[in-house]
C-alpha cells in the first residue's frame, strides 16, 4: 500500500536530497538569495510616493491659493516645488520629466472661496507615470478635504468630508501587503526550478535511462523527484512568513495550520507543474526557459499586482489553472483578515487538483519514456 516507504524510493529520495544538499554553494543559493529578494523587493516594490516633485502655476495672488501652496510644500510626499509663470513653462517641465504633476490656481480662487463658491484647481498629470500619479492625485484631494473641512467647519460634518476607512490595513502601509505576496513568489520560482531541473538534468547526465530500467515505477521516481522539493519549498515558504512576522511586522490574523496544509498543496501542485516541465525537457537549459515561461504569466495573472477581476474574459479564465492565484489569497488573507477555514477551504481544493492533474501528467510523461 505504502510503496512510497520501500527501500527503493527511499534511496531515490537520498540521492535526491544529496544532489540538492551535499554542495554548500548549493545550499547557500536556496536559502539565500531568496531572502535577500525578499529584504530588497519588499522596499523596491513601494506603493507609496514620497519624493514627488510638481510644478505650482499660481494665477491667484488671495490667501486661499497660498494657504493651499503652503499645506501641498508641507505635506511629506512632495520633495520641492517649482513655480512656474506659464502654462507653457509647466508643460515644459512635465514634458522634461522633471516634475511628476503641475498644479494650475485660477485667478479668482480666491474670491470664489470667499464668496462661497467652489475654486478651481487644475491638476496636469504625467500619463507615461499613470499608477504614480493616481497616487500623487489621491495625496493632492486628501490635502484639499482638509482644508475644506476647516473652511467649513461650522456647515460640513467630519463624516461628511471623510467618509473612508481603511480595513485590514487603516495606515496603508504597503509592505504589509506587498511582502506575503512576494513571498509567496519567490517559493514559487525556488520550487519550480527545482523540480524543473530534476529530471532534465537527469537526462543531461544520461543516467536517465539508468533510472527507467531499475525496478522503480514510474510513480515511485516522480515521487523520489518530489519530496526534496517539497521539503526545500515548505521550509522556504515558513521562513519567508516567519521574516515577515518578525522583521517586517506584518501583524499575523489567521490560523498558522492552516497557512501551513494550504502551503503544502500550494508547493505540491507547482511540483506537479515543475515535473510536468521537467519530463518532456530534454536539457536543464530548456528547463530554466520553460520556468521563466511559466513564472512571468503566473505572477501576472495571479492578481499580486492588479486584480484579475479587471482582466479580460479570456485571462480570467485561464487564471483559474494558476495555483499562485489561489495561494496568494490564501496567504494576504491569512496575515491580514483571518480567514475563515472555509474561505481557505474554497482556494485549497482548486489546489489540489492542480497537484492531481500535473503529477499524474508528470508519472504518463516519465511512462511513455519507457515505450
Amino acid at each position: 500500500m505504502f510503496r512510497w516507504l520501500s527501500p527503493a524510493i527511499r534511496a531515490l529520495i537520498v540521492k535526491e536530497l544529496l544532489s540538492i544538499l551535499r554542495d554548500p554553494k548549493s545550499r547557500m543559493l536556496l536559502i539565500g538569495p531568496p531572502i535577500a529578494q525578499l529584504l530588497i523587493f519588499s522596499f523596491a516594490a513601494t506603493l507609496d510616493l514620497n519624493h514627488a516633485d510638481i510644478a505650482i502655476y499660481n494665477r491667484d495672488s488671495g490667501a486661499w491659493s497660498r494657504d493651499w501652496i503652503e499645506r501641498v510644500s508641507a505635506a511629506s510626499f512632495v520633495h520641492q516645488l517649482y513655480p512656474v509663470h506659464s502654462e507653457a513653462a509647466m508643460r515644459d517641465l512635465i514634458a522634461r520629466k522633471k516634475v511628476m504633476a503641475g498644479l494650475e490656481i485660477a485667478e479668482t480662487a480666491s474670491r470664489d472661496v470667499a464668496a462661497g463658491r467652489t475654486a478651481s484647481v487644475q491638476v496636469i498629470l504625467d500619463g507615461r507615470s499613470a499608477n504614480a500619479n493616481q497616487i500623487l492625485l489621491a495625496y493632492l484631494s486628501n490635502i484639499n478635504a482638509n482644508l475644506n473641512a476647516q473652511l467649513y467647519a461650522g456647515t460640513v460634518s467630519i463624516d461628511d468630508l471623510a467618509p473612508v476607512r481603511n480595513w485590514f490595513n487603516p495606515n496603508l502601509i504597503y509592505q504589509w501587503f506587498v511582502v506575503p505576496g512576494i513571498g509567496g513568489i519567490l517559493v514559487t520560482f525556488i520550487t519550480l526550478l527545482l523540480t524543473a531541473l530534476s529530471i532534465a538534468r537527469e537526462r543531461e547526465l544520461g543516467t536517465f535511462d539508468q533510472l527507467l530500467v531499475s525496478p522503480c515505477t514510474p510513480g515511485e521516481i516522480i515521487v523520489a523527484k518530489m519530496v526534496p522539493a517539497l521539503l526545500v519549498g515548505m521550509v522556504l515558504g515558513i521562513v519567508m512568513s516567519v521574516i515577515a512576522m518578525l522583521l517586517f511586522r506584518v501583524p499575523f490574523t489567521g490560523s498558522f495550520g492552516w497557512l501551513v496544509f494550504s502551503m503544502f498543496l500550494y508547493v505540491l501542485s507547482v511540483n506537479g507543474i515543475g515535473l510536468m516541465l521537467s519530463a518532456v525537457c530534454n536539457t536543464q537549459q530548456q528547463a530554466i526557459l520553460g520556468t521563466f515561461t511559466l513564472v512571468v504569466p503566473s505572477v501576472l495573472m495571479s492578481g499580486f499586482a492588479t486584480p484579475v477581476e479587471n482582466m479580460p474574459a479570456f485571462l480570467q479564465w485561464l487564471s483559474q489553472g494558476i495555483p499562485l492565484k489561489y495561494y496568494l489569497l490564501i496567504l494576504q488573507g491569512s496575515f491580514l483578515k483571518d480567514l475563515p477555514w472555509y474561505v481557505i477551504w474554497a482556494n485549497d481544493w482548486p489546489l489540489m487538483i492542480i497537484a492531481t492533474v500535473t503529477l499524474t501528467a508528470a508519472v504518463w510523461f516519465v511512462r511513455g519514456r519507457l515505450q
